[in-house]
């Protein structure tokens, strides 16, 4: 649905829940400014005892080569009992083929979400919407938004109700039933069901034509437009009307007219496990390209490492001999050392008796030199007397 010109909505509705066998599902595909797209779920829990909510996805095939698709996106849990508690998130990116999916996790959990009381799983049955804008309008779509988008319409269909203000106020109050329970909802919602099959209504030839052209419409849609959806109830409908107007006296052929309707739902399963079928292999050939360009990334970066590896090979060898030689340098510096040191000792010990030989030799110095003296001075007076 177009919102406002520049917004896609679209509403996944998922009945009986608790019977999809997988742990993933995927939506139809839908076109948002030529671009495909679909959503996709993790029913099971991906983290403990929480169910995780959606990612979109869009259609590489659509992309092209080398480009991109912008997006921002809303997501929202809705609860069916009052939409302002609805779970939202949003979000915005630039898809490229290298990055295929918008995870917008939003965790909930599993005790909340399976609690028919809160309004999110109601009958088996739950609402999910994505909003999906490819404008760059910063803030496009917010969590006011989406929940008063819907709002919106609720109002309308209020004021298109043909009771007066008073009358719909005494009828509230004369008729107003105490809060159910969810056995008494089923209860009397089947039972209803079954009064309003049964009954004899007569159909116009107007409502008989509407029935049909709703009828042809939906026939030329593709099949899988219709899994999940709650457009197979107006369908349900319009068989019923053309059912009683067209054979209302052939029980027979009445009943093969409603039966057609039990084939369309079986057609529109099959056609939608087909689809996720098909879309299976899409998704392998993306994690395939992925997973290549990884290994490919690896090594070219464990060829850099193996270099590195030689080169550091080669420096710890090095590093391994100089830190030889320098061991063996601090080695003959500390046997140097220790030896003067002890040189130093021994010097100590004997350095009163070297101080006292130094003071003799002084003594004989002066002995020498007195007697050197004495023995020149007689030369020299011989030879003067000569």
């Amino acid at each position: 649905m177009d919102v406002n010109g520049l917004i896609t909505k679209v509403t996944w509705r998922i009945e009986n829940f608790s019977s999809i066998k997988g742990k993933k599902l995927y939506s139809e595909n839908f076109t948002v400014d030529g671009n495909k797209w679909r959503l996709h779920i993790h029913t099971k829990g991906i983290y403990v005892d929480h169910w995780l909510f959606f990612c979109i996805v869009p259609d590489s095939a659509t992309m092209p080569l080398g480009g991109s698709a912008y997006a921002q996106i809303g997501l929202a849990v809705i609860n069916q009992f009052d939409r302002k508690t609805s779970i939202t998130k949003v979000g915005m990116a630039e898809f490229k083929v290298s990055r295929l999916s918008l995870d917008l996790s939003s965790l909930l959990a599993l005790r909340e979400f399976q609690n028919p009381k809160r309004g999110y799983l109601v009958n088996d049955v739950c609402l999910l919407e994505a909003y999906v804008s490819t404008d760059r309008t910063e803030g496009l779509i917010s969590h006011e938004f989406m929940i008063e988008t819907d709002s919106d319409r609720h109002k309308t269909d209020e004021a298109d109700s043909p009771t007066h203000p008073s009358e719909q106020s005494v009828l509230s109050q004369a008729f107003e039933p105490a809060d159910p329970t969810e056995e008494d909802m089923i209860t009397f919602f089947t039972s209803l069901e079954s009064e309003l099959s049964n009954s004899n209504i007569v159909f116009s030839q107007e409502e008989a034509k509407k029935a049909l052209a709703t009828l042809e419409e939906a026939l030329d849609r593709n099949p899988t437009r219709f899994y999940g959806s709650r457009e197979f109830t107006s369908l349900e409908l319009a068989f019923k009307i053309l059912a009683s107007f067209y054979c209302p006296s052939t029980v027979e052929q009445k009943k093969e007219l409603l039966a057609m309707l039990e084939s369309l739902k079986e057609l529109a399963d099959r056609a939608a496990k087909a689809m996720q079928d098909k879309n299976c292999l899409a998704e392998k050939e993306s994690f395939k390209l992925t997973t290549t360009h990884k290994l490919g990334r690896n090594l070219i970066r464990y060829k850099e490492v193996e270099s590195e590896v030689a080169v550091l090979h080669v420096q710890v060898e090095e590093a391994e001999k100089k830190m030889k030689n320098i061991l063996a340098e601090r080695k003959e510096i500390f046997k140097s050392s220790k030896k003067m040191k002890m040189e130093l000792e021994a010097l100590e010990k004997k350095w009163a008796e070297y101080e006292a030989m130094a003071k003799v030799a002084e003594e004989e110095e002066r002995s020498v030199e007195a007697e050197w003296g004495r023995i020149k001075d007689f030369i020299s007076s011989i030879n003067r007397k000569i």
